[in-house]
């Protein structure tokens, strides 16, 4: 962006030295031809090379007043027009900075913190370059950093939680490793040790293959080979990958999802979504409880809900369940095998269906998560419908 500058702000500063040398020659000359005025030529030039800058951009006068702003410069928040006031610079940073160019002159590079046009929009990480253009005018460009750096924070904390979820099991097996070895005369503590380390196997292993799980379809589109897929289908495969457990676990799955729900997606996401759903619920619900699933048409989305009969979840902990890595009973999670990443999970492939899942929840009546995709519709062959208007 420095290079894009410098080529922005020479070009406009040719323009300028051209059009002074084009004044002085027709003063000298006194030629009849009616050449443009000087400042006339270079607001049309200056136009023209600011219309093809993807970058935002906004030219002021050496007093901090706008000449031009591009649509982006708006969106930004860089720019703003009050109450169809002229429009203005929203920052007061930004304007002790283009004070400053435009007396001093020189050069200014600055990332700031901005707040959006609109409220709703928050506040944005805007890095801005800001130099002198020609003798009259400031030229100010920005670039929106706010995706780009939300994104660094979430792979930084994605990469923190891994290291350290994946260095409780490795180093708690080790440690079993170690005892094990110095208790090898002893069978029963040898036994008693093996077990954990199997546990502990198990939980890593579910995490690793978790983490796979979340790498592969945050990496892909759900939709890249989506068909039409059957929810009864999906909650009935979804079921039978939990059933196992959930009887080991002395816990009832119950279906009642409708047969005739159709959506269009990725059928094997759409069953690990559900399972996730369902695996949660086994987790978190008593001995002798029912998981009921069923499935309904609302507002154009079909919605399938895995109820359980668990302890409830807290509003502030339900704000929080589909972060990654989260779990509202860290102990029960880490004694189940629960790594945090399934609600994640979730999340991304409802997401990525153009759907959504959301939790209610009261404590010690027990949690529903409703999965949420857009029904299919099927149109009625041509036929069909002539046969149905007679």
């Amino acid at each position: 962006m420095d290079l894009l500058f410098l080529l922005i702000a020479g070009a406009i500063g040719v323009v300028f030295g051209v059009a002074a040398m084009v004044a002085l020659q027709r003063n000298d000359s006194r030629r009849t031809v009616d050449m443009p005025r000087p400042h006339q030529a270079v607001a049309d030039v200056t136009s023209e090379i600011l219309t093809i800058i993807s970058t935002a951009h906004v030219l002021l006068d050496r007093t901090g007043d706008v000449v031009r702003a591009s649509p982006l410069a708006f969106s930004y928040g860089i720019v703003r027009a009050t109450n169809g006031d002229y429009p203005r610079l929203a920052s007061p940073v930004l304007i002790d900075m283009v004070t400053d160019v435009g007396s001093n002159g020189g050069y200014r590079d600055q990332t700031l913190e901005l707040s959006r046009s609109h409220e709703a929009d928050g506040t944005g990480i805007i890095s801005v370059k800001i130099g002198t253009i020609g003798s009259d005018h400031v030229l100010l460009l920005a670039d929106d950093l706010t995706r780009a750096t939300r994104v660094e924070a979430t792979r930084r904390d994605f990469v923190a939680n891994v290291s350290h979820e994946l260095k409780t099991p490795v180093g708690a097996l080790a440690l079993l490793a170690e005892t094990m070895e110095d208790a090898a005369d002893d069978p029963v503590a040898v036994r008693r040790f093996a077990q954990r380390m199997q546990s502990e196997s198990t939980r890593l292993s579910s995490l690793v293959r978790e983490i796979i799980e979340l790498s592969r379809i945050q990496g892909s589109s759900a939709l890249q080979d989506a068909d039409e897929v059957s929810m009864a289908d999906v909650a009935e495969q979804a079921i039978t990958v939990n059933q196992t457990v959930a009887e080991g676990a002395g816990i009832r799955l119950v279906n009642q999802a409708q047969d005739d729900l159709l959506v269009y997606g990725n059928r094997s996401m759409l069953i690990t979504a559900l399972s996730n759903l369902i695996a949660n619920a086994v987790t978190y619900s008593p001995k002798s409880s029912t998981v009921t699933i069923c499935s309904r048409r609302h507002n154009g989305m079909i919605e399938v809900s895995v109820r359980d009969q668990g302890m409830g979840i807290s509003p502030e902990d339900l704000e929080r369940v589909f972060e990654r890595f989260f779990r509202v009973d860290k102990a029960r999670s880490r004694a189940r095998g629960g790594s945090g990443l399934g609600l994640a999970i979730v999340k991304h492939i409802a997401n990525d269906h153009g759907g959504s899942v959301n939790a209610q929840s009261v404590l010690d009546a027990g949690s529903t998560f409703t999965l949420q995709i857009p029904e299919l519709s099927v149109p009625v062959a041509a036929g069909a419908r002539m046969k149905e208007n007679s």
